[in-house]
């Protein structure tokens, strides 16, 4: 890169939005400083999707928006210009074959989302890298014109925050850029965790902890509304919390506002018998083992650290002898199993969340280019912005198309430079 005394872009975060924003300014021509103060790029990308990374949907980018349960509205323009299809050909132009699953989630071939954040790096190779943390965004009549760090400032014509929200804070997300935007007068919607665990009321949970069910049905439900506001199947933990797993992950971004005790999980522990085929399977193992005592009866229809909260919920007395179970009874324990309870508490703390829901109000950013209504060359992408999706690759195709945007805008000559 040649050198230079001002830079044409400043890019604060090296995360995916960050790296992509970078990259697309480097191809366009333009210098690039990218700020992180991590010793490796990309680190967030690095650990998402259980070390796999989850890289989009394939799907159209009218069903990113529907995902999307904060700003998928503001988010259409930035999704038509760099959609599913386009980043799927960009990480494979990039040299990583990609696959898609289940849910039409897309993966790396590799499983490994080192692939992912490396392919990001060198998308951005162009660009100077400092290890140092960002202070401050320097501001000249209404302007943009660079920022600060403990070691000295830097000068640039356009600058752009890519510093994430304020989960996982070990990866660099601590919240630094909600920060810097309100010290530039930006509003920030209260950051709060989304795709995140779920605290019970109880007990229940924490005495079946670290049991793992793979195919459950789950539903949630509230207070006062009829219908419910998340319906799923699929795996689920109970923790010493609470739940956990991809079907909690994805049901907690449903739950808003988060009340105690305002939400309640019901798990169909046999989502593959119908009521009456459930009721038949009862009936024989009763009679299967009808000499036996009740609280001995289920090894074969639950899982062992499952059975003595499920007998206490029963109501059945666990010494009553299986043949003397009456109808009633029976009938209480196939509710049961049809639909389990658990009242939920809360979150778990926004550390623990997998994606930030909140940050700089998108009425203050313009959609069409990302950039700040309220100081000229400032823009911001990825999950600064209080946007967010469910999971299954929303949000990081987000972060992708905005960084891709906030990146071309933030490349291009000034207005006063025409």
């Amino acid at each position: 890169m040649r050198p230079v005394e001002q830079f044409d872009v400043l890019v604060v975060g090296g995360g995916a939005a960050g790296l992509m924003a970078a990259g697309t300014a480097c191809s366009l021509g333009k210098t690039v400083c990218l700020f992180d103060k991590n010793k490796v790029l990309g680190r967030k990308v690095r650990i998402t999707g259980k070390g796999r990374c989850n890289v989009t949907n394939n799907c159209p980018v009218e069903d990113v928006v529907a995902a999307c349960p904060r700003g998928g509205k503001f988010l259409y323009g930035a999704l038509s210009a760099f959609s599913p299809a386009d980043a799927m050909a960009f990480f494979q132009n990039l040299g990583v074959p990609l696959k898609t699953e289940r849910g039409r989630r897309v993966f790396p071939q590799s499983d490994s989302a080192h692939d992912i954040a490396n392919a990001l790096e060198r998308w951005a190779k162009d660009a100077a890298v400092v290890r140092e943390t960002v202070t401050q965004v320097l501001v000249e009549n209404g302007r943009a014109v660079g920022v600060k760090t403990a070691q000295g400032a830097y000068r640039g014509r356009r600058v752009i925050l890519c510093c994430g929200g304020a989960s996982y804070p070990g990866t660099g997300s601590n919240g630094d850029g909600f920060r810097l935007a309100a010290a530039l007068g930006h509003t920030i919607v209260e950051p709060t965790p989304s795709l995140v665990p779920l605290v019970e009321r109880g007990d229940w949970c924490s005495r079946m902890m670290g049991l793992s069910l793979r195919n459950c049905g789950v539903k949630v439900t509230a207070q006062g509304k009829k219908k419910p506001v998340y319906q799923d199947f699929g795996e689920l933990l109970f923790t010493h919390f609470g739940l956990s797993g991809p079907t909690v992950l994805s049901a907690s971004a449903h739950l808003r506002p988060m009340e105690p005790g305002k939400y309640t999980v019901h798990m169909d522990l046999k989502p593959a018998l119908t009521e009456a085929q459930l009721d038949a399977r009862l009936v024989r193992e009763l009679e299967a083992h009808k000499n036996k005592i009740f609280a001995n009866s289920l090894e074969e229809l639950l899982p062992q650290k499952m059975i003595p909260v499920v007998v206490e919920r029963s109501g059945i007395p666990g010494e009553t002898r299986c043949h003397s179970v009456t109808k009633e009874q029976r009938r209480a324990l196939l509710e049961l199993l049809k639909d389990f309870p658990v009242e939920i508490q809360g979150f778990r703390p926004l550390a623990e969340a997998i994606v930030t829901s909140g940050g700089v109000s998108l009425r203050e950013v313009s959609p069409k280019t990302m950039e700040s209504k309220l100081v000229e060359g400032l823009y911001f992408a990825g999950e600064i912005l209080d946007a967010d999706a469910y999971t299954g690759g929303y949000n990081l195709q987000i972060a992708f198309a905005t960084g891709r945007l906030a990146g071309s805008c933030g490349g291009e000559e000034s207005r006063e430079q025409g």
